[in-house]
């Protein structure tokens, strides 16, 4: 049987499906797939997927280059993938992405498979990809097009991780201008001198409310970047540097108790996360074209010339998701002058196309 497309392989309902979790080194990507199998309410296990350092042969094998294979994965640090094979497994990266479809073809077809974001391989490889604005997707019955990346931010967890957290930062004043930290990404470079300016604008914005800082750096953060903005700060401050072992990350206690949140551009999850709050979101925008990876290297002419040759699906503009955020008003440039928006007294908590998305995953069993 060739299982290389999807369509009309599927004839057995299940009625309590087992999925299987595919895990990477991306922390935005495994918090979607979390925040979908969390809403599904199905039995679960987490795979961690480790990819090869070969950086040759893991671009060969990405691209789809030498057929379906595990051979882009280091399955000696990997989860042990072996029968009985899941009902369904959810991937979200480029090398989860392969070994989603190497289930696939080994079950024989039975595991459906669902993509979160832009896949490498044949739009209809997969029986569901959910996926966002700052992708070129072609429309699809498989392809669902929702407007912000998935998130586990909900009213519940809000609360729960304000109960934690407010008594351990009571000794900071309001209100709290909450700072969200990625790095580099693609041809963004979050250099020290973006560091500086942005520890410059957040310290004045806080002058101007009159508040604290609660600054968390993330897993791509620089930290010669992070020095540097925290160098910046006089306010009264929290600091959270991120580190693997994730114990008392204040991540969501962040969240809950901020009262204005300053986000960086290049992360798609934390806007997404940050809006969903229902507060004032600044996004702080890097990009520089003197800084940007792509600048007097010979992978970046290269990536700037195949740039405008790649099919228009494999393209990526996160300008999409900054203008879905700022036309509907969740959020605004964080731009010189620096300016204070008034807390919100009782912020709604936005909602992302997460119900929409468990009922399509649903369909695929219950037709």
């Amino acid at each position: 049987m060739d299982i290389s497309t999807i369509a009309h392989r599927h004839d057995v309902e299940v009625a309590h499906p087992h999925v299987w979790l595919l895990q990477s080194h991306k922390i935005g990507d495994n918090n979607q797939i979390l925040a979908l199998a969390e809403t599904l309410g199905w039995p679960y296990d987490t795979k961690t997927i480790v990819r090869r350092e070969n950086w040759l042969a893991s671009k060969l094998i990405y691209k789809q280059m030498l057929g379906i294979t595990l051979a882009g994965i280091d399955r000696s640090r990997s989860s042990k993938l072996a029968p009985p094979w899941p009902d369904l497994v959810i991937s979200a990266s480029r090398a989860s992405e392969m070994v989603a479809r190497w289930i696939g073809k080994m079950s024989g077809g039975r595991t459906r498979i669902v993509h979160i974001g832009r896949p490498k391989g044949p739009v209809n490889a997969f029986d569901l990809i959910v996926t966002t604005p700052q992708y070129y997707l072609p429309e699809r019955k498989n392809v669902l097009n929702i407007e912000l990346p998935l998130h586990r931010v909900s009213r519940n967890r809000l609360q729960a991780s304000a109960l934690k957290w407010q008594p351990q930062l009571s000794y900071l004043r309001r209100p709290y201008t909450v700072v969200l930290v990625g790095g580099n990404s693609g041809k963004l470079v979050l250099t020290r001198e973006m560091g500086c300016q942005l520890g410059q604008r957040v310290n004045q914005l806080s002058h101007l409310s009159g508040g604290s800082v609660l600054v968390t750096s993330s897993a791509r953060t620089p930290p010669a970047a992070f020095d540097e903005l925290i160098s910046q700060l006089t306010v009264p401050m929290h600091i959270y540097r991120w580190n693997d072992s994730q114990q008392d990350n204040p991540f969501y206690g962040y969240l809950a108790l901020a009262d204005q949140l300053v986000v960086t551009a290049e992360s798609t999850s934390m806007l997404a996360e940050a809006s969903a709050t229902g507060k004032p979101v600044f996004i702080f925008d890097f990009q520089d074209k003197n800084t940007s990876r792509d600048k007097n290297t010979a992978a970046g002419y290269l990536r700037q010339i195949t740039r405008h040759f790649k099919p228009k699906r494999f393209q990526r503009d996160i300008g999409n998701i900054h203008k879905l955020l700022i036309d509907r008003g969740y959020a605004s440039w964080f731009v010189n002058p620096v300016t204070f928006n008034r807390p919100i007294e009782a912020p709604k908590i936005i909602s992302c196309d997460l119900q929409r998305t468990t009922a399509r995953v649903r369909q695929l069993f219950h037709k």
